[in-house]
């Protein structure tokens, strides 16, 4: 009997790399077979700064996720941040060469949309399709095998900084291992903790981890706007680092252990003791103190993403409201402090709490770590790779080795299973 195929993700983040090596037992089951986590260096709010450090950084964290499994990564999918990330919108219009709608005629229509100038020094992430039309009938969701002669697709393009992302590249290139393609935080995130449900009514997901806040806004399904602003828990941190006059690693230990997003539900009399710069004894602070600071740099951050939600224009479409994820958002008190700053209904999740449904992977095996909102971009990227295998654009094969093997001569809509494509068609093409 044939093994199934071995998937590997990594997130390289401001804070931790996150190696995952997992195997799709049966259709909906990933198995996690080897973990890396790592904390991250030379990256900053998810731009590499420092090469050699973020390098090795990376090389540590696929290291321990081998050791764990026991397998040899050599290749995988790669979390992409940072503010130089930004995306457009384009319609492509292609005149179908039969009467019927076939995947060459949607493959054209995608290639002429992708055809919008672009920056030489940026390079295309995503094309996203939105919808189609079929002789100007448009909200037309899975055009193949219907009859026409105009096909007209709406793409949102999602680029990025060319210079970051071959840096990237070559960090992960460091540990010998391959990018089969790299994915926006936010989609990965929004792929291990949305549910259909809240996708097709109208959501955003807004990824907080340590140097940026990732948002994508889902409409009908599909993605309709996408930004990273530059922004996130280490800011947190360093206020606090400056508010108490404390090492920055001291201010992260305190945020943990003693931080809440909303001041008010923090009793006056509670207090914490610890030791500034400068001083030889411990100095007790007030808890409210702490947060005070929190809140105002918490309530900044989301004042930031509602500009953002606003400046989209489908700040009235997304009766869903709000799915907050990442790192930051297990600080308690931020899912009231948002909602109250964005007036939208918010849920905090993680990768082990999205709701199920039958074409959503469950997870197995080496998970326990793995139950945190900070882990929700490293198992979205799984969810990812299963998709794209599904779609026979990523062709893995089994083995000794984790990672894809290559389709010859295929290119990539090769050999695919179109009845899985009308199901994940809507979603993207890479």
């Amino acid at each position: 009997m044939e093994e199934e195929p071995i998937i590997v993700a990594i997130d390289v983040g401001t804070t931790k790399v996150c190696t995952l090596v997992a195997r799709e037992e049966r259709p909906g089951e990933l198995r996690i077979l080897g973990v890396g986590i790592e904390p991250s260096q030379g990256v900053r709010k998810g731009v590499v700064v420092d090469m050699l450090a973020a390098s090795q950084a990376v090389v540590r964290s696929v290291e321990k996720a081998e050791r764990s499994c026991g397998l040899e990564i050599d290749a995988a999918l790669v979390g992409l941040a940072g503010s130089h990330v930004s995306s457009v919108n384009s319609r492509g219009v292609v005149g179908v060469s039969g009467r019927t709608i076939e995947p060459d005629d949607i493959e054209r229509a995608v290639e002429a949309a992708r055809a919008v100038a672009i920056p030489h020094n940026r390079e295309i992430i995503h094309i996203i399709q939105r919808g189609f039309s079929i002789d100007g009938q448009e909200g037309i969701r899975k055009p193949l095998g219907m009859h026409g002669y105009r096909l007209e697709v709406e793409t949102h393009i999602i680029t990025a900084s060319a210079a970051s992302v071959e840096n990237l590249r070559q960090c992960v290139g460091a540990a010998n291992v391959d990018i089969l393609q790299f994915v926006l935080n936010p989609l990965a995130a929004g792929e291990a903790v949305l549910s259909e449900t809240e996708r097709d009514m109208g959501v955003v997901v807004c990824d907080i981890g340590g140097g940026t806040t990732n948002i994508a806004i889902y409409i009908d399904g599909d993605v309709w706007h996408t930004n990273v602003l530059a922004v996130g828990g280490d800011h947190i941190t360093s206020d606090i680092a400056h508010g108490l006059r404390l090492p920055v690693s001291q201010a992260e230990e305190v945020k943990i252990q003693h931080g809440h997003a909303l001041k008010s539900e923090v009793r006056p009399e509670e207090y914490f003791t610890v030791r500034p710069f400068g001083e030889e004894q411990p100095a007790q602070f007030n808890r409210q103190e702490l947060c005070h600071i929190i809140e105002a740099r918490v309530e900044e951050i989301f004042g930031l993403v509602l500009q953002e939600i606003k400046r989209s224009g489908y700040d009235g479409l997304l009766p869903a409201g709000m799915v907050l994820t990442g790192g930051t958002s297990a600080l308690p008190g931020i899912r009231g402090l948002a909602s109250r700053t964005t007036g939208l209904p918010v849920r905090v999740a993680s990768p082990m709490q999205v709701e199920k449904t039958d074409d959503s992977p469950t997870l197995t095996g080496m998970v326990d770590k793995l139950d945190s909102p900070g882990f929700s971009t490293s198992v979205g990227l799984l969810r990812w790779a299963v998709l794209m295998s599904d779609l026979s654009a990523l062709p893995y094969r089994p083995g000794g080795k984790a990672g894809p093997g290559r389709n010859p001569g295929g290119g990539l809509l090769a050999n695919i299973n179109w009845e899985a494509v009308k199901e994940f068609f809507k979603r993207l093409l890479p």
